[in-house]
């Protein structure tokens, strides 16, 4: 059975899938086997013959060339660009969480190292019905996971950083680290945010990612050692 890691952000657009692409294709290329899970994706293309394309997911298999279809990647594919659980209303599929387990040890045992990449922030509603009301933070915990934050490096991240990691606290969920995406190196405010990130929450900024990189600036046992 393989080690996991849960990638969460601290909002929509900060770059999540980019990055966790990055993490995938930075212990693949130092020989270590490793895969990628999403639970649901919503915003999805409508391909010509009517299929639904996920596109989180199969970027990441074209970065790190993962070998797995798109439905051992993803369990649920939604077309409406909105929160899963409206996406999943508006389809009338909801997410069935014991699939979701069932698929996420399918690729843990598959694999030595596994990410799983959420979907928007920590506090996105997966499923809200007459039956369940689950958000993404409970899906994590019920995996016992612990998670990497991935940041924007830019103006109100200290904000969206800080109560994001608070928050995985108060859920027991183990914070392994932050990434800050769109970092810029020398820019006196995003150096700034770097280091009060790090002094007010205790958790380390493991790495910085700027627009456009190919490759994880992060040593690969470091980065495996955040794996659970």
């Amino acid at each position: 059975m393989g080690k996991a890691l849960f990638i969460t952000g601290t909002g929509t657009d900060v770059g999540k899938t980019f990055v966790t692409a990055l993490i995938v294709k930075r212990l693949r290329d130092a020989g270590l086997d490793a895969g990628y899970y999403k639970a649901a994706i919503s915003g999805a293309e409508k391909a010509e013959d009517g299929s639904l394309y996920a596109g989180d997911a199969m970027y990441v298999k074209e970065i790190a060339e993962l070998s797995e279809s798109q439905e051992e990647l993803v369990s649920y594919v939604y077309e409406a660009a909105v929160s899963p659980h409206l996406a999943a209303e508006l389809n009338n599929d909801p997410i069935d969480f014991d699939v979701v387990e069932r698929d996420f040890h399918r690729a843990l045992a598959a694999h030595d190292f596994i990410t799983m990449e959420g979907s928007g922030g920590i506090i996105c509603p997966l499923r809200w019905d007459a039956k369940q009301h689950v958000i993404l933070d409970d899906l994590v915990h019920r995996l016992k996971l612990g998670a990497l934050i991935v940041a924007d490096a830019g103006l109100g991240t200290i904000n969206a950083a800080v109560l994001t990691v608070e928050h995985l606290r108060s859920r027991g969920i183990p914070v392994r680290g932050i990434i800050l995406n769109h970092f810029h190196p020398g820019d006196i405010m995003e150096e700034d945010n770097l280091t009060m990130i790090e002094e007010i929450t205790g958790v380390k900024v493991v790495a910085t990612v700027q627009s456009g990189d190919e490759a994880l600036d992060m040593d690969a046992e470091t980065l495996a050692a955040l794996y659970e």
